[in-house]
């Protein structure tokens, strides 16, 4: 009975997550706690009120800006409420009112969370990858997968440990080579090498535009963890993204 409507209510609770999110990725790195002092501007330090709180509304409506101070608001965090809420609904939509739908939304929290901190530090941190191997693993038990997830962890594994030992850490950072084995336990064996494939291609797609726009230098470093993380979505989610170029061959390899 609930099915029905059980995307949109993980779609709002996930918003609600998403601005814990921002919290969490505003306050940790600066050793801040996240529970005090309450939500406030981090620029005349005025506490909000409930209803400046309210994921992505509250921001529409004081139109991007703090109201006492007028300071901006970066869009960022809307943006962090929408791709949670998304995630939760997918995750809803895919795996339903069931364990492994509740392990699903806790993982793309997890990593919501690794990809914006990467973006911000070019790091991730086992804080943060801990609980998503602990969450993979518990997904890949609640689809009854354990065994193909231990097979998928250690296929994405060694592919970016081999990266990591042969580029002698230049390639690809340690927390690259655990954050994909992490993921791996929530994935089949198959799924899980594709990802490692799907993620080069996701850096090539960015990183291609971005030095051609000249905002950074080829010296410069990118952060691989989000493109890790969209191509752990695509298999997810999505695996027809991946497979389906095959699958088209292997029917035209067929028919002749």
């Amino acid at each position: 009975m609930l099915q029905p409507y059980a995307p949109y209510v993980a779609g709002a609770f996930g918003m609600l997550v998403g601005s814990f999110l921002n919290v969490v990725l505003y306050r940790v790195p600066r050793g801040e706690s996240v529970v005090f002092p309450a939500s406030h501007c981090p620029h005349c330090g005025r506490t909000l009120r409930a209803w400046e709180n309210v994921p992505v509304v509250s921001w529409l409506l004081l139109r991007g800006r703090c109201r006492s101070c007028k300071a901006p608001i970066s869009v960022r965090y809307p943006l962090v409420e929408l791709l949670t809420g998304a995630l939760f609904a997918l995750a809803a939509l895919e795996f339903g009112v069931t364990p492994a739908g509740l392990a699903a939304c806790l993982l793309c929290a997890v990593l919501a969370a690794v990809l914006f901190f990467d973006l911000d530090h070019l790091l991730i941190p086992d804080v943060l990858v801990i609980p998503c191997a602990l969450l993979a693993l518990g997904l890949a038990v609640a689809k009854g997968a354990a065994l193909s997830g231990l097979e998928s962890a250690a296929a994405a594994g060694g592919i970016f440990g081999i990266i990591y030992i042969v580029t002698r850490g230049r390639g690809m950072g340690l927390g690259d080579v655990k954050l994909a084995t992490a993921i791996g336990f929530a994935l089949p064996l198959a799924s899980g090498v594709a990802m490692a494939a799907a993620s080069f291609v996701v850096g090539a797609i960015v990183a291609i535009p971005v030095l051609a726009a000249g905002s950074r230098g080829r010296r410069d470093a990118l952060p691989f963890g989000p493109f890790l993380i969209i191509a752990a979505f695509a298999l997810l989610f999505a695996p027809q993204l991946a497979f389906g170029p095959f699958d088209a061959y292997r029917h035209w390899i067929a028919s002749l």
